[in-house]
């Protein structure tokens, strides 16, 4: 998937070697972290769609050893950053980044099954019809009482709650007028839709919300 997107919607640093920074990664990686260790399950298989850079993988597989990570993206550039973070990092809970277009109907039958799935920052650069498919993909590969967290900058009950959040919206959907921010609403709809319960939605820093949710 190829789509047009502001400047500010997705900033990577090239640093030595292959590894990139993101500057909002590293800002938010301290509470995805504390995120995760409230609601994760302690061992078993995770997945990281969309990993970016590689920082946030760096920091949940430190944080939950009895996981084995499995960090993925579309873009090779970023896989070979993620790759060389992790290997900064010596950590042998994570996999080599794999490939992965989650827009994409049918990709949990080459990567399932997952205890915990995660998605930081993705669903408001792309459409409905794609986070939809993102959302029901994510539960089919989860096991059982498997947990989808995903964060990010959402509407709340159809407002834009900041002036950042109109201003970066707007940008958004003048980029493109199929992405931008999803409504909270909306959200806990999909996910009941995909058969995934006990939906809850946590305030995080910054203005963002991350959903937790558990397939049953």
């Amino acid at each position: 998937m190829t789509r047009k997107l502001p400047s500010t919607a997705s900033v990577a640093i090239a640093q030595d070697g292959a590894k990139l920074h993101a500057p909002a990664a590293a800002r938010n990686a301290q509470a995805l972290r504390n995120l995760l260790l409230d609601h994760a399950p302690k061992t078993g298989r995770a997945l990281e769609i969309a990993s970016g850079t590689g920082q946030h993988i760096v920091e949940f597989a430190t944080a939950l050893p009895g996981l084995h990570w499995q960090p993925t993206d579309i873009e090779a550039e970023r896989r070979a950053s993620i790759d060389a973070h992790v290997a900064e990092a010596g950590l042998s809970n994570v996999a080599p980044a794999a490939h992965l277009n989650a827009v994409e109907a049918g990709w949990h039958d080459a990567h399932a099954p997952f205890d915990l799935i995660v998605l930081v920052n993705l669903l408001h650069l792309i459409s409905e019809a794609e986070v939809r498919t993102v959302i029901t993909e994510a539960a089919q590969a989860l096991r059982p009482q498997g947990v989808l967290v995903l964060y990010g900058p959402f509407k709340r009950e159809g407002r834009l709650t900041s002036e950042g959040d109109v201003r970066f919206h707007d940008q958004l959907r003048t980029a493109d007028p199929a992405i931008g921010y999803k409504d909270t609403l909306d959200m806990r709809r999909w996910l009941g839709d995909a058969g995934l319960t006990a939906v809850q939605t946590i305030e995080m820093p910054a203005n963002n919300l991350a959903f937790v949710s558990r397939k049953i």
